[in-house]
């Protein structure tokens, strides 16, 4: 059983939100059977993300890590397959695609592969004028000026 949300509600009482209702929108449509390779997201401070996913058996040159404007993809190419025959196979070796969903001015700042993970560091980085910043509130020069003739 699939339960669709209607986010239209939302657009009439919002300003500027229609990219993440967008969002919100097309990861309730999309059904994610493959769940490989692993992966964990975490947020390390305020403004930093790290990315680590299980990446067993590929190497830095298998590995492709691309960012295009919002999106994240990550994905492995095994350069070629082992001669031999298995008696069983446990280490996934295929192919993968993965995609992230980034938020607005969120950048990857490094990417590292130890030990079979492969992580990626990001951070938000807000432009200074898209920061909050304090209003001055002033009078109204003819505010002012019906004052002055009052007195």
């Amino acid at each position: 059983m699939r339960t669709s949300f209607d986010f239209s509600p939302l657009f009439r009482s919002s300003i500027g939100f229609d990219r993440m209702l967008n969002a919100l929108e097309t990861a309730s449509r999309i059904e994610t059977v493959d769940n490989w390779p692993p992966y964990d997201i975490a947020k390390t401070s305020e403004d930093d993300y790290r990315i680590t996913m299980a990446v067993a058996g590929f190497s830095e040159d298998e590995l492709a890590i691309t960012q295009e404007q919002n999106m994240l993809m990550v994905s492995g190419q095994k350069a070629g397959e082992d001669k031999g025959e298995y008696l069983h196979r446990g280490i996934a070796g295929r192919s993968f695609q993965r995609r992230f969903e980034l938020a607005d001015h969120v950048k990857v700042i490094g990417a590292s592969l130890v030990n079979g993970l492969l992580t990626i560091d990001l951070k938000r980085e807000v432009p200074e004028e898209m920061k909050p910043r304090r209003i001055e509130i002033t009078a109204d020069k003819a505010t002012k000026k019906i004052g002055a003739e009052a007195a």
